[in-house]
């Protein structure tokens, strides 16, 4: 006889399960920013805005992106379909990915003209991210001029330093004939040294190997007369 055991679960607890469950769908909802395109241009529109003050040499970067997040979703908080609030990351974020895809761009412009490029955003943000570095130095000099340091830079005469220019070898005037001729002969002639020398140190080994078995054979025979006179 078989037994089937059925396990009953409560409807109160299932119903918490789900409730538990559905509470945090609707936060992953909530914490969860799509960018859509109207988002993306409030984002651009709101950091070109601020560019000059990202550009500052000393700046709080992460103060600058939470004030960046603020004015989109003051924007976004004016539409109908507002949905979850952008956070300062996110920004930071996606305008890094932005810019990725705007010097792509930028590179296309150079080699094949500003008509290939057909990004949306591109020439919002290359008026503003496109001018030249000596157009941004000149803002700069020129708000400086007004300042006490630019005064007193300004006065001061600079030396300009010129770069070194590089030596330039002086071009290996051609031998004459002669000159060829008589260093082929003094090679020759080194060579001739080296073999006598060669020849020599051979001849020397020679001797020496005679002379050890001359030494050898002497001793050997002193020995066979010494062992010939103790047999007597």
């Amino acid at each position: 006889m078989e037994v089937n055991d059925t396990i009953v679960i409560p409807n109160s607890e299932v119903e918490e399960k789900e409730t538990i469950m559905s509470n945090l769908d609707s936060d992953k909802t909530k914490a969860e920013f799509i960018w859509t395109l109207q988002a993306t241009w409030h984002l651009v529109n709101t950091r070109l805005e601020m560019d000059q003050a990202f550009d500052q040499p000393v700046c709080k970067k992460k103060k600058l992106w939470e004030l960046v997040a603020e004015k989109v979703n003051a924007k976004l908080s004016e539409s109908e379909d507002a949905g979850a609030a952008v956070k300062a990351y996110e920004c930071d974020l996606k305008w890094r990915n932005m810019l990725a895809t705007y010097r792509k761009n930028t590179e296309r412009a150079k080699r094949l003209g500003s008509a290939s490029v057909h990004w949306e955003f591109f020439k919002a943000m290359h008026d503003v991210l496109g001018k030249s570095r000596e157009e941004i130095e000149a803002q700069r000099k020129a708000k400086l001029s007004g300042t006490r340091i630019g005064r007193a830079m300004a006065s001061k005469k600079f030396t300009r330093i010129l770069p070194t220019p590089p030596a330039i070898a002086a071009p290996c005037p051609a031998r004459p004939p002669q000159d060829v001729l008589q260093l082929y002969m003094e090679l020759q002639e080194r060579k001739m040294n080296m073999w006598a020398q060669q020849k020599a140190l051979e001849e020397r080994k020679i001797e020496a190997i005679n002379n050890l078995a001359q030494a050898i054979s002497s001793l050997a025979q002193k020995n066979n007369e010494q062992v010939s006179k103790d047999g007597h």
